[in-house]
């Protein structure tokens, strides 16, 4: 890196620029999981239903997945620390926008909408920054408590959550997060900004192409739990007897395929794109990118099933189940800061299997640990397995994407790489999801079907009202339905006997379904570069 691009060097520098940084990804993502705990609660405070809240917690994954890409041009026209501070403002005014919210559109306006367009400006910028503040061989720990902090946020969103809804009010959450972005704000003067080159016209075609592509790919995946991946579940909308949500994905992938094709045209035209498309045809940062999106897939996968586990199947409370998911930050920070410290120029190949490894691991321990008798205690080794995987992955392959291309596309790169991100984790909850209803759903009906003490018209019932699949329900939901309906002792009993088999089969489908993505993982990991980065100039 040449002089005067404002390397922080110094520790004293270190010591804020890089809590900085951290502390806007921990914001980032602690919005995609902190209210998962409250969502019936804050449905009540508004007025309106459950499905809204998970409505705008869906539009703000999908606000953030369709500005990504032109959140992070803007940031290399208008300078990465700008975007970074005008983002936090615009995220700090949605915090404050939803704190105070008295309705539904209110909270769309500020939660969905503003900050979801706040953090596709501050995502991108902070991979950016990282790279102006730091000398190549300091990134890779940089780069790895940036993400473990976004990591952590996720895990521990749930008992933050649980805490401020049990004790205070949802809205001291978002109240806080305004209370962060100020802390950001002042403490951002510090950070060295990145030069700034030309400043072309934005791509529009392209921004709207792209925008379109991801918000419609993300939108159908979304939507696959409700609709059916293939298969459309009753009353779900379709087109020549196939779900929505297929056509929704190709739509949303041929308009990617038509951005990439604009995009090769301008630069053939010596114009300006939005991202460089050769940029997809380097191997080291194609690499890296595919490694991030397995990473994204298999750990939101697994912060969707193993709160489902604690919280449902053993009905822990939210701070309860918080608490039992935190040993995954233990590992995950230790590994993220300490294996860049001690083995600065270990092979990022090698540290990248070797957190696939980890993920496969405590997949398949967690899955063959799972038993209706099994307690709390037995995610813990499997989250400590984990949480390492995630924290070596987190310490290499930040680097290992903005190494690969000149420091003035960091913030492309910052850009394309979050997008993939969102992809990622959007693909494993929703296929996590769905596999563990449809396996819960074929499970409970074998258990009903085979069971002589439930009369035959009960089956018959059972099989109609269940094609669109069983929920997910504590045995004391299924036992006040049960009540209500009227059922007698015997067959109440039966059903609460299959539902409680039932959600265990669903929970190790899910699980294993993971573990094949980070087995899967294994076979691009030769992508990766065998030695450390040391410049990223050109």
């Amino acid at each position: 890196m040449a002089p005067g691009t404002g390397t922080a060097e110094s520790s004293a520098t270190t010591r804020i620029v890089l809590p900085t940084l951290a502390a806007g990804q921990f914001l980032m993502a602690l919005d995609s999981s902190v209210m998962n705990v409250s969502i019936a609660t804050v449905a009540e405070d508004l007025g309106t239903t459950v499905t809204g809240i998970q409505g705008a917690i869906t539009a703000y994954t999908l606000v953030m997945a369709m500005f990504m890409i032109l959140g992070g041009k803007v940031g290399a026209l208008i300078g990465r620390k700008r975007a970074f501070m005008i983002g936090c403002l615009i995220y700090g005014c949605g915090s404050l926008t939803t704190a105070l919210a008295p309705n539904l559109p209110v909270l769309l306006l500020g939660w969905s909408l503003l900050e979801g367009i706040g953090a596709a400006l501050i995502l991108p910028a902070i991979v950016a920054l990282v790279a102006s503040n730091f000398a190549a061989e300091r990134r890779p720990a940089a780069y790895g408590l940036v993400a473990a902090a976004g990591a952590v946020a996720i895990a521990a969103g749930p008992l933050i959550g649980g805490v401020a809804t049990t004790y205070f009010s949802w809205r001291w959450v978002f109240a806080g997060e305004v209370v962060m972005v100020l802390g950001i704000l002042v403490l951002a003067g510090r950070i060295a900004d990145a030069p700034i080159g030309e400043r072309p016209r934005i791509d529009l075609v392209g921004a709207v192409l792209s925008s379109l592509g991801l918000g419609i790919f993300v939108y159908g995946v979304l939507r696959s739990d409700e609709w059916g991946w293939f298969q459309p579940k009753p009353d779900a909308p379709s087109w020549l007897g196939v779900s929505l949500v297929v056509w929704l994905m190709l739509a949303g992938l041929l308009l990617v395929w038509l951005f990439l094709r604009w995009e090769a045209r301008r630069v053939e035209r010596r114009r300006e794109p939005l991202i460089d498309p050769a940029m997809l045809h380097n191997r080291q940062l194609t690499g890296g990118l595919t490694m991030f999106f397995f990473q994204y897939l298999v750990q939101m996968g697994v912060f969707f099933v193993v709160p489902l586990y604690l919280s449902v199947a053993l009905g822990l409370s939210a701070l309860t189940t918080g608490a039992r998911i935190l040993p995954l930050s233990l590992t995950l920070l230790a590994a993220a800061v300490l294996i860049p410290r001690f083995f600065p120029n270990v092979s990022p190949r090698r540290v990248v299997r070797l957190g696939v490894l980890a993920l496969l691991a405590g997949a398949v321990v967690l899955m063959a640990a799972l038993d209706a008798d099994a307690g709390a205690e037995i995610v813990t080794l499997p989250l400590l397995l984990i949480g390492f995987g995630m924290g070596a992955l987190a310490s290499q392959l930040g680097s290992v994407t903005v190494s690969a291309v000149p420091e003035v596309q960091s913030a492309e790169v910052g850009g394309v790489q979050n997008a993939v991100t969102n992809l990622g984790a959007s693909i494993g909850t929703a296929l996590a999801g769905s596999l563990m209803i449809a396996a819960l759903t074929t499970s409970f009906l074998t258990s009903v079907d085979q069971n002589p003490a439930i009369p035959a018209e009960v089956k018959s019932q059972a099989t109609v009202e269940l094609q669109s699949g069983a929920p997910f329900l504590s045995d004391a939901q299924l036992k006040s339905a049960l009540d209500e309906a009227g059922t007698s002792t015997e067959v109440a009993q039966a059903a609460l006997d299959a539902n409680t088999d039932a959600r265990i089969d669903g929970l190790r489908a899910a699980l294993a379904i993971l573990a094949f993505t980070a087995l899967l993982a294994m076979f691009f990991t030769s992508r990766i570069p065998k030695t450390q980065p040391r410049s990223t100039e050109p």
